[in-house]
């Protein structure tokens, strides 16, 4: 082997280890570290605290502080602009965000006389781009920045300038850290130990499994690690071979799983991967020449399209942030933000839901595509209700029915 191809396989490899023993170490960071809950979330259901908000089965980082926005207030009434500061554009989930946004979102609120506009920026997966474009958003005069899949951490600074000047900042799907955001999403942990067990039994308890992230450093996608690393620790007989980072395109994880696999010739029994890369993963196992084996599906149309074609390929999906549905989800407690609803807790979560065979065949027709990269959504209300929000606000109300005083 030459040298140079020597050198890229060692860096492959240590790449590969050291992202294993960082997850490693956050899965004993959640087991030794327990957040200290406070009255933001003592004040929710006692059912949604020991489903969403156990202490065994969080983020040590997730935070869960009450709300500084409890009792705030906007300067003033609609309609209000908001700025919509992107971090990336390019893979199909977020395209299916935009769409949303933009022939549903934004449509519906401007009818209603609540949004004047909706600026949109988009930074490329650069922290430094994405801090710039959201003080511009702040100095132009926005009423409310929402931001998607962010770095937990890099924004805080942003965020207090804009706390500072009266101006809320949303981190829909996957939080930010700082005590001046709200966040929205899933409990990542609690889905991806929905992942690690649904493997466990697809595999019967035993076998190598190759775990696929998505953007390592973004809190969904370490967050969501954490909890398959957790859910498989549980099981001597699974045994994880080796990880990747997909970056949640089916392009990049169809190369990173490709290249896996011609370098690890053993036996492999399934595959974890976040969406959205499961179509990425479908592409790299029917090009290896390997046998098929269990991999876990979102909401990917085309994926969820081989299962319709193939019954007994797995035995569920497993919808952790369907994007139109989450993006909304994000956007609606925005909007009772704004309409002085007062969220309770800093972290409004809810969990990702499981599809079965029957449901699959009403929810995607029999001449569907098998390249088609569309999503499934399973419905705002289904995600997140207006009566399940409700549980979180101090004043909760109709947010479509606001009127300004």
């Amino acid at each position: 082997m030459p040298t140079a191809q020597r050198l890229a396989l060692r860096e492959e490899k240590l790449t590969t280890f050291a992202t294993m023993l960082r997850s490693l170490a956050v899965v004993a960071t959640i087991a030794s570290v327990t957040p200290a809950f406070a009255g933001g979330v003592d004040e929710l259901p006692k059912n949604i605290q020991d489903e969403l908000y156990n202490k065994d089965m969080m983020d040590p980082m997730q935070p869960l502080a009450e709300s500084a926005y409890r009792d705030w207030k906007p300067k003033k009434g609609p309609p209000w602009t908001i700025g919509y500061a992107s971090s990336y554009a390019g893979n199909t989930w977020r395209a299916d965000v935009m769409k949303r946004l933009q022939e549903e979102i934004i449509p519906k609120w401007k009818k209603l006389g609540l949004i004047k506009d909706v600026i949109i920026t988009q930074s490329n997966l650069n922290d430094s781009t994405q801090i710039q474009q959201m003080r511009q958003l702040v100095d132009q005069g926005v009423d409310a920045i929402i931001v998607c899949c962010s770095n937990p951490t890099s924004l805080n600074q942003t965020v207090e300038y804009a706390h500072q000047r009266d101006i809320p900042v949303f981190s829909a799907v996957g939080y930010l850290t700082s005590p001046y955001a709200v966040n929205t999403s899933a409990n990542f942990v609690v889905g991806g130990s929905m992942l690690g067990e649904w493997m466990a039994k697809q595999i019967n308890g035993k076998g190598n499994v190759l775990v696929v992230e998505g953007i390592p450093g973004a809190s969904a996608s370490d967050s969501q690690n954490v909890g398959v690393l957790k859910a498989l620790a549980k099981y001597p007989d699974i045994k994880v071979v080796g990880q990747v980072a997909g970056m949640w395109t089916d392009q990049v994880a169809q190369a990173e799983i490709q290249k896996w696999l011609a370098t690890n010739p053993g036996d492999l029994n399934g595959i974890i991967i976040q969406s959205a890369s499961e179509l990425g993963a479908l592409r790299a196992l029917q090009q290896s020449g390997r046998d098929m084996v269990p991999f876990s599906i979102g909401g990917e149309i085309g994926a969820l399209c081989y299962w319709r074609n193939n019954k007994d390929f797995v035995s569920e999906a497993i919808h952790a942030w369907p994007p139109g549905d989450d993006f909304e989800f994000g956007w609606n407690v925005m909007m009772r933000t704004l309409e002085g609803q007062g969220p309770k807790v800093q972290s409004i979560l809810t969990k990702p839901q499981t599809m079965d065979y029957e449901q699959l065949e009403k929810a995607v027709p029999a001449d569907c595509s098998e390249d088609s990269d569309g999503w499934y959504n399973v419905g705002a209300e289904n995600w997140a209700s207006k009566d399940y929000l409700d549980q979180f606000f101090l004043r909760p109300a109709d947010p479509e029915a606001f009127k300004a005083n």
